[in-house]
């Protein structure tokens, strides 16, 4: 092998045409290369740094003649091996939580030939107000035995559920981490001082680091993810496929805070041009977001984040298209914990709902969502008031304690019909309120069909069926699993529900209604009281089109989240047209409309926490069929 002056960027290993580019960020003076052999990982050369081939602390140089198919590598400083935090691809954790111990510590890491046949690949490109996203963890999602695929818990196992993700409506997932990690980590009992004595036996204990919400090895995809040996080209497989299906992929990144801004842009620049994925939540600390958001090789990549910079949204959002609106969105907490509370029935809570139900803003997206990978799944919001995260080893002391949760008479597993039935309708409540906020809809995998974690709010170190997608809930939870997949046809039907921006509660359009509106048990008069617990909510079809040939129809959603019930006159519609129930969370008792007279108000009782929608239908045509077009 030839060593020449190569480089100093990019950091790490870059396989060229007249050899592989080492860079290398030491304060050492004695640093270097150590190759191993790729199957044995017997240690076959040390190389170092010449002297002269170094800039500030960087160390670079070009090695002619490595046979790259068949070699790995660390590098070195003084006595010390390290890691290439940067490599693409690495040796070993094939098999997950398997703890494996590497020579001096350092892990090697492999070349990778980017020469991989995308077969003219398409980013699917969706809008947000046609996005209906998903939220997965690729081991969890899988992993369970009931899952009957055969790759369980890798990105091979989730391709094989692409039928399921189309059928279901979603559009958009978003994974969990997913690039290289420790899944197995040892914390001293120094760093858990709420931990009581009777627990701190050992001097460290092991726990599993399922989430992966650490510092990683960020351009590699994770191996124990794969079911095969090659990662790399299994998650490309994945992507692939998912795409022609028209599904979008949108990856978790989870920074710390010593993760420089440079690096944080490359890092995503790498998985964009490398894995062709769509876009990225972004977690952690030293967020260049105002950075990221205007990078011209991101500017039709989804980023979503808490929240963009006014000037950002303001000026030339995602590059120099401008295209904010298709790309940025914002992804945050509070509409979670505002519409739990509504369902719930706490006081005080409808000029928040109000305004989450229109939110939608112009220049940026905004994801929605009632439950995530913490705080409850949503069968677990309807029955349990508290956490139970006693498995988790930390004296149930981790994980937030107020999740505005309400177990509808009984904590935990019930028997009883009325509790059932009550909690059935309660995660219907929760996902029309999820479905008819304007913006765009999240929901975490299971809440489907109704998959529990056993009131566990923070599984982090849970690798075991409390966190596994038992699929067999399919079939129990088989009355919710079709209500979403009602949800999401009725969702992606009429676009009066899910507008390109927010509605301006006024007529705009000079046709007799504004764009949006709000009612009670008086059209026109919602009760703002601080105990009100019911809102009206109408929509005019004729501000938006279903197609080029007419307009969308009107909508009236009654929300009832009372414990008593309520009653609700519609308001009056053009005189060719006449209300009819769409979908319900209950029985709704209606007043029979041939025997109204003209002019009469229509007038609905909705049980106690009970959602309704109401569509227009013709008067000529009789009454439409759900759904039908």
């Amino acid at each position: 092998m030839e060593t020449a002056k190569g480089s100093p960027f990019p950091l790490g290993a870059k396989i060229e045409d007249n050899g592989v580019n080492f860079s290398y960020v030491s304060q050492k003076a004695n640093c270097g290369i150590v190759l191993f052999d790729k199957d044995t990982l017997r240690e076959k050369e040390k190389i170092p740094f010449p002297p002269l081939y170094v800039v500030g602390n960087v160390h670079f140089m070009r090695v002619c003649g490595i046979s790259i198919e068949n070699t790995a590598y660390c590098f070195y400083e003084e006595e010390s091996y390290v890691t290439d935090d940067r490599g693409r691809a690495f040796c070993g954790g094939h098999v997950y939580g398997r703890e494996e111990i590497w020579e001096k510590g350092a892990r090697p890491a492999l070349f990778v030939q980017q020469d991989y046949d995308w077969e003219g690949d398409v980013f699917p490109d969706i809008p947000y107000e046609e996005s209906i996203c998903y939220l997965i963890h690729v081991r969890g999602f899988t992993r369970h035995p009931s899952s009957k695929v055969k790759g369980k818990g890798t990105f091979a196992g989730l391709a094989e559920k692409i039928s399921y993700l189309k059928e279901l409506g979603v559009t958009t997932l978003e994974l969990q981490p997913v690039y290289e990690f420790a899944e197995i980590e040892k914390r001293m009992i120094s760093e858990m001082p709420y931990l009581p004595a009777a627990i701190a036996q050992p001097a460290d204990k092991v726990y599993a680091n399922y989430w992966g919400y650490t510092k990683g090895c960020y351009y590699s995809p994770k191996n124990s993810y794969a079911y095969a040996q090659d990662a790399v080209a299994e998650f490309k497989d994945m992507v692939k496929q998912l795409h022609k299906s028209g599904l979008e992929v949108v990856l978790q990144f989870y920074f710390t805070k010593d993760t420089q801004e440079s690096e944080i842009t490359e890092i995503l620049h790498y998985w964009v041009l490398e894995y062709h994925v769509d876009g990225f939540h972004l977690k952690g600390e030293n967020i260049p977001a105002k950075m990221l958001a205007n990078d011209p090789a991101l500017a039709r990549t989804k980023l979503w984040y808490y929240g963009f910079p006014d000037e950002t949204q303001n000026g030339a959002l995602s590059g120099a298209d401008g295209k904010g609106k298709r790309y940025l969105a914002e992804y945050r907490d509070v509409y979670r914990y505002d519409m739990r509370r509504f369902l719930k029935g706490d006081e005080g809570m409808l000029p928040a709902v109000m305004y989450h139900l229109r939110h939608n803003p112009s220049t940026c997206g905004q994801i929605n969502y009632i439950t995530n990978y913490d705080g409850f799944t949503l069968m677990d919001l309807v029955s349990y008031d508290r956490k139970h995260n006693e498995n988790n080893g930390e004296d149930n002391k981790d994980g937030v304690d107020y999740n505005a949760s309400w177990n509808c008479g009984q904590e935990g597993k019930s028997r009883k019909k009325a509790v059932l039935a009550l909690r059935e309708k309660q995660i219907k409540n929760a996902l029309l309120l999820l479905f008819l906020s304007q913006a765009t809809p999240l929901i975490f995998m299971g809440d489907e069909f109704g998959n529990s974690q056993g009131g566990n709010n923070n599984p982090y170190c849970q690798d075991n069926e409390t966190t596994w997608l038992n699929w067999k809930t399919a079939e129990s939870g088989r009355k919710i699993l079709l209500f979403v997949k009602e949800l999401t046809d009725i969702r992606k039907k009429h676009p009066v529900l899910r507008q390109d921006r927010e509605v301006r509660l006024m007529d705009y359009g000079a046709c007799g209604y504004p764009d949006a509106s709000y009612h009670g048990a008086a059209p026109w008069r919602p009760d703002m009281s601080g105990y009100s617990r019911q809102l009206g909510v109408m929509y005019c079809g004729k501000y938006v089109r279903k197609d080029r040939a007419c307009c969308d129809d009107f909508f009236y959603i009654a929300y009832n989240l009372h414990w008593e019930p309520y009653e609700f006159a519609l308001p009056k519609l053009p005189k060719d047209m006449r209300w009819e129930l769409y979908v319900a969370s209950d029985a709704v008792q209606e007043e029979q409309t041939d025997e109204m007279e003209e002019g009469e108000q229509k007038v609905v009782r909705l049980t106690g926490r009970c959602i309704c929608v109401f569509i227009s239908v013709s008067k000529k045509n009789g009454i439409r069929a759900k759904g039908e077009e």
